[in-house]
């Protein structure tokens, strides 16, 4: 009975046909951008064209671009931030106190002028005529002298100066890996606007949401400095990037630097790293795509993970949907693990079940964020949640295929440790509103993992899986919404379910159903459950006769107007009538006598998110 059932997500791909929603719109935004990097000062000027294309219905009187790196300077919102909330992120903090009585001090407010970060707009137009534009913390808010019409186009130039950052989170320079140049959010970047309007965030070290485009970028950096990021390389030729190891002499720059030119189509992010030392491995996949491999500590863990790393993507790549673009690397370089557009910046490796888990996390957000690309700071729990969810089946089922019992387990003991903290808040809070870093973190990875088990508790497992393959088919390119999601899980389904999307994201109401009693009703067994948490949720329920004999039971939630196939395949399943939400309890009769009862167990493989297991279990 301990026994997981999980291994039904291990199908193959699904086919369906695309969704038809005519009124769907998404803004375009086309960079073409000239960088020249100072490694000395660290210190870089930027030109920058941008295409932007208004699909929308509205006529746009003002735009807003991100200027990240602002973030990193005295007195900035998230350095306020680091010095409010109490429990903060290690990595940006000095602890002045002691283990026990933590003081922390944030890192932001004593970098120094030549230690921050910053982008300044140097000069902006519009078509070629100069707009006012005002800076505010991370945000520039640009006044247009035209606006821009429903389904027109304009181009932005626009030039800059910066300065990257000493590393305190995601960006900066001289990582603890002693990685030179690690960056990310680090060009002026057009805001998010769709049906809700803009999306001007101030960056508080928290998540992002970008505007699909194609990025055109010419980096020019001390011809020593060896790069990986976003994009394909265009002058290989020129670099020799990739011939270390293929016999091919490698040019010469002529010069103290190179120009390095990469392309991406159709992605919402450009990311890049640099460093003098960079050990450079190329792994081919199928279908003539190339793992790319950059680091310069811990060889042995960077190049041991790569063959697992090569399953895991086939595993992706069958159980949610084809990777389309030609390349992913894998870096070193930030400060943790950040998922970036065809790859990701990943530190450390000294342990090797650290560097490799957080590299399958990181590429299964290729996925989840990079091909689906929700609003992360109002939607983290489907971002980080989904990610989290084929993480653990990759890990249970290709990294450690002899493993047993529930590859979701961390998600709930941290979900049920959440309630009983009473720190929970709802998954529709922002990003950056939550009181405590531990909330969100548990929200995010934990319930938002947590949704879709539960979805597979209602509707079955195998249409959970069926689900995330339609979702992918239909919103791949896109930037779906909860909304979309649970409307692909209806259509697999053929249940109702926005009940589930409104109760498990939009409150923090718990599950929890008991056995309120059992009494012997002639040659029959009367069996009464009660609902006590106000979650809804169907009920599957085990009768173990005392020779050992299960009977399945499954109660359908009234409120989906259907149930789900069996998921015991062993056992005969037993429809009962549905239970409403309004009604407390549930009576029913098994054509068994009571003194041939052994035990009565509800969901006997503890998949619900149940909070009390001790009143699930009658023993005769």
């Amino acid at each position: 009975m301990n026994k997981y059932i999980f291994a039904v997500f291990l199908l193959g791909v699904f086919t369906f046909s695309k969704a038809q929603n005519t009124s769907y719109w998404q803004q375009q935004a086309d960079y073409e951008m000239e960088i020249d990097m100072d490694v000395k000062n660290f210190q870089y000027k930027g030109k920058q064209k941008l295409t932007y294309t208004n699909n929308s219905p509205d006529t746009l009187q003002v735009v807003f671009y991100h200027l990240y790196l602002n973030a990193f300077q005295p007195g900035s919102e998230m350095d306020a931030r680091l010095q409010s909330i109490t429990d903060p992120d290690r990595r940006m903090v000095i602890n002045k106190g002691t283990k026990e009585n933590p003081i922390y001090e944030s890192r932001i407010a004593s970098l120094k002028p030549n230690e921050i970060g910053y982008i300044h707009v140097k000069s902006l137009t519009q078509n070629g005529e100069s707009v006012s534009h005002k800076t505010e913390g991370t945000i520039l808010k640009v006044n247009l002298k035209n606006p821009i019409l429903p389904n027109s186009k304009v181009i932005f130039d626009m030039e800059f100066e910066a300065q990257v950052p000493v590393m305190i989170r995601r960006t900066g320079r001289n990582s603890r890996d002693g990685v030179a140049i690690s960056m990310a959010q680090w060009y002026p970047k057009i805001a998010a606007y769709d049906y809700r309007g803009w999306h001007p965030t101030e960056y508080i070290a928290r998540e992002f949401y970008g505007v699909w485009g194609n990025f055109d970028v010419k980096i020019t950096i001390d011809k020593n400095y060896i790069l990986g990021g976003s994009g394909v390389l265009q002058n290989n030729n020129e670099i020799g990037f990739g011939y270390e190891n293929e016999g091919v002499k490698v040019p010469k720059a002529k010069g103290k630097t190179k120009t390095w030119h990469f392309i991406a189509k159709n992605v919402h992010d450009f990311t890049w790293v640099a460093d003098m030392e960079f050990k450079h491995d190329k792994v081919a996949l199928k279908d003539g795509k190339v793992f790319h491999f950059l680091y310069k500590k811990y060889d042995e863990n960077w190049r041991k993970m790569q063959p697992e790393l090569v399953k895991v993507f086939d595993f992706f790549n069958e159980v949610i949907g084809k990777y389309p673009w030609e390349q992913y690397s894998f870096i070193q370089g930030g400060d943790g693990g950040m998922e970036y557009a065809m790859c990701t910046l990943v530190a450390g490796g000294e342990k090797y079940e650290s560097v490799l888990g957080t590299s399958i996390h990181e590429l299964a957000h290729a996925w989840f964020q990079h091909l689906l690309a929700t609003d992360e700071s109002a939607y983290a729990w489907m971002d980080e949640g989904f990610t989290s969810f084929i993480e653990d089946l990759a890990m249970h089922s290709i990294i450690s295929p002899d493993s047993k019992g529930n590859p979701f387990q961390n998600s709930y003991a941290s979900y049920y440790e959440l309630v009983k903290s009473g720190l929970e808040e709802p998954a529709t809070t922002h990003a950056d509103r939550f009181d405590k870093n531990f909330s969100y973190s548990v929200m995010a990875y934990g319930k938002g993992l947590l949704f879709l088990t539960q979805l597979g508790y209602i509707m079955g497992e195998q249409n959970v899986i069926k689900s995330l393959q339609k979702f992918y088919k239909d919103f791949a390119f896109k930037n779906p919404t909860p909304n979309d999601f649970i409307r692909t899980a209806e259509k697999v389904s053929g249940m109702q379910l926005q009940w589930f999307l409104n109760e498990f994201i939009g409150t923090t109401h718990t599950a929890d159903y008991a056995i309120e009693s059992v009494k012997p009703k002639g040659n029959k067994t009367e069996i009464t459950l009660r609902r006590i948490g106000r979650l809804p949720l169907p009920v599957d329920l085990f009768v173990i006769e005392k020779s050992e004999k299960i009977h399945y039971y499954h109660i359908p939630l009234r409120m989906t107007f259907g149930s789900k196939e069996n998921p015991y395949k062993s056992y005969q399943q037993h429809i009962l009538s549905s239970w409403g939400w309004g009604n407390m309890t549930y009576t029913f009769e098994v054509d068994l006598p009571m003194q041939e009862v052994k035990s009565i167990i509800v969901d006997p493989t503890n998949i619900s998110v149940d909070i009390n297991k001790e009143n699930n279990i009658f023993n005769n």
